[in-house]
């Protein structure tokens, strides 16, 4: 809930109510300028990680092109981490709303037949967001 809370605060649309695990961020909502096609969920974790080392998991459309939703999800072992790692997530979720704009789609370069997004080969690819 503490996550949760702090996400929403700095403008992070969440599904609610929060896992006692994980927070899914809706990445869809989040990124309404990336269409599924461009994975909206995969392009948030990109810049979560890029922006602050901070992994996360697509479960949208490369997970399964018929998902209706778009999320990223942040899994936290609860006996883990301190309340200042959580802080710093918020931090770095909070520098990756300021450029979401910015944030390309990606495209799919290879993938195997089953099971794609476990190791599927993806590049940006900017000609993808919505109407473009």
């Amino acid at each position: 809930a503490y996550l949760a809370d702090g996400l929403q605060r700095v403008g992070v649309p969440v599904v609610t109510p929060p896992g006692g695990h994980a927070v899914y961020i809706d990445a869809g909502r989040l990124c309404p300028h990336l269409r599924a096609e461009a994975f909206p969920g995969h392009a948030l974790a990109v810049a979560f990680y890029e922006e602050g080392g901070i992994r996360g998991c697509e479960i949208g459309s490369l997970m399964n092109p018929d998902s209706p939703l778009e999320l990223l999800r942040l899994a936290l072992p609860r006996r883990t981490y301190t309340q200042a790692h959580v802080d710093y997530v918020i931090e770095v979720a909070e520098r990756v709303v300021a450029r979401v704009d910015d944030l390309p789609g990606y495209r799919v370069v290879e993938a195997p037949k089953w099971l794609r997004h476990f190791s599927a080969v993806l590049a940006p690819e900017s000609a993808l967001v919505a109407g473009g």
